[in-house]
């Protein structure tokens, strides 16, 4: 999605790549300016829970810089950016950096602390995080964006902002900036050492032409299935002879809603038509139980293809409400179909993202 804070620079590039930075309108716009008042108070009072920590003010954090990051634990861009955010924290906490995530939730599932706590453990964040369920903290940045990165000197002034992907050179500068006007040492090795794996590897901009879209109809685009798309009951759907690159399509009985589709029978199937390395899917497991799915690439298995969450035959488990990586494609990337089809009832289907 985009937003009027995007510079048009960037709302160029939204239209040739997939997943530039996830943005929702949730506050009033204030101008590129007005993101945190130099010498406003830093709170996080907001918060409804933290991780890793107890909960922190302004108080607990003035003489020490401070990188603010919004995230969601669905959200790609996030994931591709975390690895950095990581790296600066190992790298400079004992010289006076505190990175603080603030959790604000996109899908209704992300609102339950259980998987914000899941999420921290399975990625490996140490730092605090600040539970932010009512965009309360969101707000108080007039943030728009997942994933935001908000750097604070030592006297607690805004000194830079970084939205989406990208620009971690600028953002590496600006920290080492801040970080020696406090008076910190030997900052080590420039750039700092950033291991990206897996889904938290750089997308490959190059070949990607797919873009994210949702799977529930307050903001799906590109459904295909023939007849019409009918909301909140339950209806069976077929697959359509041919598809175009970008959209999707369901078989077998679902239930479309708000913000996503939940298949009713067992072999009930979402086929999409892509042009990208990398497929994710966001989905959740029916409620109390798991959901085995079955991924095939242009009608065969995956084999060498396959995401980090399916092996070689395709076959996956959905066992939480997360990103599922299903596709790395390793060879020359085209326009491709995937099918998945849920050999259990109950999932909930939310996105497809792309890399």
């Amino acid at each position: 999605m985009a937003s009027d804070h995007l510079p048009t620079t960037r709302r160029l590039e939204r239209l040739l790549q997939s997943d530039a930075p996830r943005a929702e309108d949730r506050g009033p716009d204030d101008g590129e300016d007005a993101r945190w008042a130099v010498g406003a108070d830093f709170s996080l009072d907001g918060a409804t829970d933290w991780v890793n920590s107890p909960p922190l003010t302004g108080a607990d954090l003035r003489g020490r810089v401070v990188a603010v990051n919004f995230w969601t634990l669905t959200c790609i861009n996030w994931l591709r950016q975390l690895p950095y955010v990581r790296a600066w924290e190992e790298a400079w906490r004992d010289a006076g950096l505190v990175v603080v995530g603030v959790h604000s939730p996109e899908f209704s599932f992300e609102h339950d602390v259980t998987e914000v706590r899941r999420a921290v453990e399975a990625r490996s964040i140490r730092y605090p995080v600040a539970v932010d369920s009512h965009f309360v903290v969101w707000r108080s940045f007039h943030n728009h964006f997942w994933p935001a990165l908000y750097l604070v000197d030592a006297e607690g002034r805004l000194r830079h902002h970084a939205f989406g992907e990208g620009g971690y050179e600028e953002t590496e500068s600006v920290l080492r900036r801040l970080l020696t006007e406090a008076g910190a040492g030997d900052l080590g090795p420039e750039p700092v050492p950033v291991d990206a794996r897996g889904v938290e590897a750089p997308a490959d901009w190059d070949t990607l032409r797919s873009a994210e879209n949702y799977l529930g109809y307050d903001r799906t685009t590109g459904f295909a299935s023939p007849g019409r798309l009918v909301a909140d009951r339950a209806h069976v759907y077929a697959t359509p002879a041919r598809m175009r690159s970008g959209h999707w399509a369901l078989a077998g009985a679902w239930t479309i809603g708000r913000e996503s589709s939940v298949v009713e029978d067992p072999g009930g199937r979402l086929t999409c038509r892509f042009h990208a390395r990398d497929l994710h899917l966001v989905v959740a497991p029916p409620a109390g139980g798991s959901a085995r799915i079955r991924v095939r690439l242009d009608g065969r298995p995956p084999g060498a293809d396959s995401g980090e969450d399916v092996d070689a035959s395709g076959e996956g488990v959905v066992t939480e409400p997360r990103l599922y990586q299903l596709l790395r494609r390793r060879g020359a990337v085209t326009d491709a179909t995937a099918e998945i089809e849920f050999l259990d009832p109950g999932a909930g289907i939310y996105a497809f993202t792309f890399g």
